[in-house]
């Protein structure tokens, strides 16, 4: 069975940092596309960054590219999220999300964070709220 168990998140001023955190278990061989979605009241949940786990390439939306990092530590089975430069806008719950290969072929052939549609597993969610 599948578990994405989260943590981190929290409140914080424009500017400042958190980071999220996604302690996976029970994932196949197959499952090498993580990533890490946002959705705000009213918003279609979004991608906002990807990585596949095999080489520690990394997607970013042009959103947050240059302030969040996704990064996995594979003996520790964690993927993080570390997000600088906050602005109001990044107020969101943040989701980590595990797929398989097709959603590895997504992120590789056009270089984003995966479609939600492509995600086999969620987390429960974490509430980013950003003041300005």
């Amino acid at each position: 069975q599948v578990h994405l168990v989260q943590s981190g998140g929290g409140s914080v001023q424009a500017g400042g940092s958190l980071r999220l955190s996604c302690l996976a278990s029970g994932l196949s061989y197959s499952q090498v596309c993580m990533a890490w979605f946002r959705q705000s009241p009213g918003k279609e949940r979004e991608g906002v960054a990807g990585i596949f786990t095999g080489y520690g390439t990394t997607f970013y939306a042009d959103s947050v590219k240059g302030r969040f990092t996704i990064s996995k530590d594979n003996a520790k089975n964690t993927l993080y999220l570390r997000m600088t430069s906050l602005k109001p806008e990044d107020t969101a719950q943040y989701y980590c999300a595990a797929g398989g290969l097709s959603c590895l072929a997504y992120i590789r052939a056009l270089g984003v964070p995966p479609s939600a549609r492509l995600v086999d597993y969620w987390g429960k969610g974490a509430l980013v709220t950003v003041s300005s």
